[in-house]
């Protein structure tokens, strides 16, 4: 199978000063200025020194996060030359403007800036100029569009060009933001088509092992992830409960991952792992027992297409900047109604749509649960909802549809936030993909003069703070009053004082029944607080 393990951290590289052996070590994330004030300290000499590198062929090497790694036995040759002690104040001074500027142009993007305002106001003169029709004829227009969408509904057998209709959208490159905000039609072509990847054979080890929430999603390769999605629909009946055509069912899955955007956080990776964690507990906690077939395909395909086109800012930013999709639906839950918007836009395709062959009544309660679990992940309405499930404990009725749509709800909110009851070498990745979507976030936020959240400055936050608020007050509560609800769950947290750390280790138990016998999930947080 693939290997998507995390990228390393750090680079090593080793130097020949002068014939003195030496090792560095920086950060990816370092800048070429960072790298060469590093390698100036290590030869002795100043950081306005040049510097320069050449490897055991003498040829130059660049100052970058890039730059190949060597080994101790082929360090590179450095070579460094001090400034001119006759150089004036002035010329230093202009040194030190050049470096500022070159810093300023690195955070803030100046010229990227410069090149998407350019490219914003190309699109805008050429909307202008295709804006020459009149009132009336815009109207006529749309009645045919509806005109056209009623009969495929009736016929779901012609075809509609929907890569036409996203040609007509602007496309603005540099700035994703307000690409991703123009318009909900441009999200639905499909750049790929079956088959595209490989059909892959699972063996029965990986079958069970997909079952269980201990599943390390880091070692699989997107396309593989494809295929274990494609099985999880497969194994639980839901293909055959709505009739679903397999080279539908994988177009679908196709178009879907060409909608996650590369963020670090939330992308198509936490789209498989939210997706895998709800199969899991299925299987745990034999939800099918109290849940119908119907139910079970809205939960996992809510799960799928629960961050669809995430533009990796999160609420709080689209409405304090004043976004597209903030003023589209009125600040409320802006992402998550746009999640949905792109999902049903999928579905639309008749190419895509999973759910063709069920009826108008089906399709309308399907229709109806996704938009309720998709919308139930703003964190907005965390407290509201974990409530209400709250309030129904103590006499939780399975056949209530308001009892069960709480829990269902909050089942999908356990799964948005699994990360954290998985393996530390699952779960600990996660933490610094999240953290950096935060920071890309904040320094955002303080670009344009906006309040920026304390748990995303990078200059505040650390891991252990971020982690041990969220764990302890969000997500223990969360699962203990699920564990409350169902009898194939028990949960236990404990905390153990050692050496001047606080441990928090939360343990999740899934019971197959309330006897003795039950199936252990290995699920652990350990996370350290001085």
């Amino acid at each position: 199978m693939g290997n998507a393990s995390s990228i390393e951290p750090t680079k090593t590289i080793f130097l020949d000063i002068d014939g003195k052996k030496e090792k560095v070590m920086f950060s990816r994330h370092c800048g070429s200025r960072d790298i060469h004030d590093l390698i100036a300290h290590a030869a002795g000499v100043s950081r306005y020194a040049e510097i320069s590198l050449r490897d055991s062929t003498g040829a130059f090497v660049s100052l970058n996060p890039t730059m190949p790694i060597n080994t101790q036995s082929s360090p590179y040759k450095v070579s460094s030359k001090e400034p001119s002690p006759t150089t004036g104040d002035g010329e230093v001074f202009t040194q030190v403007l050049s470096q500022v500027a070159t810093q300023f142009n690195k955070v803030f993007k100046v010229e990227e800036m410069k090149t998407d305002i350019a490219t914003r106001l190309s699109a805008l003169e050429r909307k202008m100029e295709l804006e020459g029709l009149k009132a009336v004829e815009i109207e006529k227009c749309k009645r045919d569009i509806s005109d056209i969408k009623d009969q495929i509904w009736n016929a779901q057998k012609k075809f509609v060009d929907f890569n036409r209709l996203s040609d007509d959208t602007q496309t603005i490159s540099g700035d994703t933001q307000t690409a991703s905000s123009l318009s909900d039609e441009r999200k639905i072509s499909l750049k790929r088509d079956v088959p595209s990847y490989p059909k892959y054979t699972l063996s029965q080890e990986t079958i069970e092992y997909l079952k269980q929430p201990t599943f390390d999603i880091w070692h699989w390769e997107p396309n593989e992830m494809l295929s274990l999605l494609e099985h999880m629909f497969h194994e639980l009946g839901l293909v055959a409960e709505f009739n679903i055509n397999p080279i539908t069912l994988k177009r679908f899955f196709l178009c879907v991952q060409e909608n996650y955007r590369n963020n670090p956080f939330h992308n198509f990776r936490h789209c498989f792992c939210v997706t895998q964690m709800m199969y899991g507990m299925i299987h745990l906690c034999h939800l099918w027992e109290v849940m119908t077939r119907e139910d079970l395909g809205i939960l996992m395909t809510a799960c799928v297409c629960h961050d669809l086109d995430h533009p990796g800012y999160n609420n709080t930013y689209q409405i304090n900047a004043r976004t597209e999709l903030a003023i589209r639906y009125n600040d409320i839950s802006p992402l998550e109604n746009h999640h949905c918007a792109v999902a049903f836009k999928i579905l639309s395709n008749p190419e895509c749509n999973v759910f063709a062959n069920v009826d108008k009544d089906t399709f309308k309660r399907i229709r109806a649960g996704m938009l309720q679990l998709i919308l139930a992940t703003d964190m907005a309405r965390h407290k509201d909802i974990l409530e209400s499930l709250q309030n129904n404990i103590k006499k939780f009725e399975w056949e209530n549809k308001s009892h069960m749509d709480s829990l269902k709800m909050v089942l999908i909110k356990c799964c948005d936030i699994s990360n954290e009851v998985r393996p530390m070498e699952v779960s600990e990745p996660w933490v610094d993909c999240l953290l950096e979507e935060y920071f890309n976030q904040s320094d955002r936020e303080k670009m344009e003069g906006l309040p920026v959240a304390p748990f995303m400055d990078r200059d505040k936050v650390t891991k252990p703070t971020a982690q041990i608020g969220f764990i302890k007050f969000v997500l223990i509560p969360m699962f203990e009053t699920v564990a409350k609800v169902s009898h194939c769950m028990s949960f236990k947290v404990s905390k153990l004082q050692h050496r001047g750390y606080v441990k928090q280790k939360m343990l999740i138990t899934m019971f197959v029944n309330t006897d003795t016998v039950y199936m252990l999930l290995h699920v652990r947080i350990e996370r350290y607080c001085r």
